[in-house]
């Protein structure tokens, strides 16, 4: 009795191993030194953490039924070592979209896709691939974990799938054409472009460049000299921003910073409440809002020239300011000492500034 039981753990042992070794089989690890490091893989999963050594990593997991098919490219292109998963079909099955049932990209024969400066024209070239949670394709992904040594610049360009960026050091490019796109304890140059899933930064220190076509965008503790925010569709909100100088556009969602000091703030939102919280003293704050009010609040030191309009809804101050040409909806004049600036203008919505 107790050898057939053995005689049986050996036959589920010697079936699972075959298993296991097809499975491991499917990772397989690039190594890519260079100045300059570019990544373009259409499907998949990412995760860019912090490596060592002088050579960027990259662990390479295919997934899916036809994962076989997809091929591994590199050489340098445009200045950049490059690694590119190729897919050979124009029509690629990826079910882990989240929700997303479909989503085009234009791609370039050598598998570069998204390297335009401005994407819309980017999009018109290339071939035309079409990534979808299901139907006939190319049943295909690839998951990447990319290992990023301090000080290197690299850009990292996904089509469909969530993206994470974590304790790395260095000069970050990562662009997701669809798919949330995260990243926390960063430090350097930091740039992200969601097409549409939305973004979300923690503790940045350094430059950080924020770009989402559609999806709310939410930053905590960005410390630098630069934060830049540009939202199509969807809310924005942050806190602790320590910058010198901040830039933010919203097309529609609204706006509200928290714990923010820089001196110099300049806010375009096309639609929904803006509302700043700033702790220091401004330089220049320039505010343009096209529909929805505008809350303001600033320390009680603050001294500026003001020159506050709307096209309908009142205007309130807590600080006592000497006027010198008054409308019904439009005041200039000076607060304190007089030494900033404060321009805001909305299009409808009451605006206030508030003592801190």
């Amino acid at each position: 009795m107790f050898a057939t039981r053995n005689r049986s753990a050996l036959v589920i042992v010697l079936l699972c191993a075959p298993l296991v070794t097809r499975v491991s089989a499917q990772t397989e690890r690039r190594s890519i030194s260079g100045d300059r490091v570019a990544i373009y893989n259409l499907a998949g999963e990412l995760r860019v953490q912090p490596g060592t050594g002088s050579d960027v990593i990259v662990d390479i997991t295919r997934g899916g039924h036809d994962a076989s098919q997809l091929k591994l490219a590199t050489g340098v292109i445009r200045g950049a070592q490059t690694l590119r998963v190729i897919y050979p079909s124009d029509r690629i099955v990826y079910g882990n979209m989240n929700r997303r049932s479909q989503a085009t990209l234009r791609v370039n024969d050598d598998g570069t896709f998204d390297d335009g400066e401005n994407n819309r024209d980017s999009f018109r070239r290339g071939d035309r691939i079409e990534i979808r949670d299901s139907g006939s394709g190319l049943e295909a992904h690839a998951d990447l974990v990319v290992s990023v040594p301090k000080g290197q610049r690299v850009t990292v360009r996904v089509g469909v799938g969530e993206a994470t960026i974590a304790n790395v050091d260095g000069d970050v490019h990562v662009s997701v054409s669809a798919g949330h796109l995260s990243a926390e304890h960063t430090r350097g140059l930091l740039s992200l472009d969601a097409g549409s899933g939305g973004l979300t930064v923690a503790d940045a220190q350094g430059d950080v460049k924020l770009d989402a076509g559609s999806g709310g965008v939410t930053v905590t503790g960005v410390h630098g000299e630069a934060l830049g925010i540009d939202a199509g569709s969807g809310s924005v909100h942050g806190s602790d921003i320590d910058v010198k100088t901040l830039k933010v556009d919203v097309g529609s969602g609204g706006l509200r910073l928290d714990q923010v000091k820089s001196p110099r703030v300049d806010v375009d939102a096309g639609s929904g409440r803006t509302s700043l919280d700033l702790l220091t003293v401004v330089d220049h704050l320039g505010i343009e809002s096209g529909s929805g009010g505008v809350d303001v609040r600033l320390p009680s030191t603050q001294g500026a020239e003001v020159d506050i309009e709307t096209g309908s809804g009142g205007i309130d101050s807590d600080f006592a300011v000497q006027t010198t040409r008054m409308q019904r909806n439009h005041i200039h004049g000076k607060i304190g000492d007089g030494r900033g600036s404060i321009k805001i203008e909305a299009g409808s919505g009451g605006v206030r500034l508030i003592k801190s």
